[in-house]
C-alpha cells in the first residue's frame, strides 16, 4: 500500500498564534535560543493497491479539502511506502 504525505503549514507572511504560543512555553520550561516555531498539519493518505490516483488528484484534494490556501501552503510528498 502507497502512503502520501501531504504538509499544510501557515504561509510566511500569516502570523501563526499557535506557534508564538509554544515559544514562549519554551521559555517557561526553562528552554531558550528558540527564534521561532511554525505549527502546521500532516496528513498520511494510504492509497489501496492498484487505485488510479494522479498527481492532479492529489494536488486537488490538497488545495481544496486539506489546506486553507488563503492562509496556508502545502506539499504533497508521493511514494512513501508501508
Amino acid at each position: 500500500m502507497a502512503r502520501v504525505v501531504v504538509n499544510v503549514m501557515p504561509k510566511t507572511e500569516i502570523l501563526d498564534p499557535q506557534g508564538q504560543a509554544v515559544v514562549r512555553a519554551l521559555g517557561r520550561i526553562g528552554i531558550s535560543g528558540i527564534k521561532d516555531v511554525r505549527q502546521g498539519k500532516r496528513f498520511e493518505i494510504e492509497v489501496e493497491d492498484g487505485a488510479d490516483i494522479s498527481r492532479a488528484d492529489l494536488e486537488k484534494m490538497a488545495e481544496l479539502l486539506l489546506a486553507n490556501t488563503v492562509i496556508e501552503d502545502f506539499e504533497v510528498i508521493e511514494g512513501e511506502t508501508e
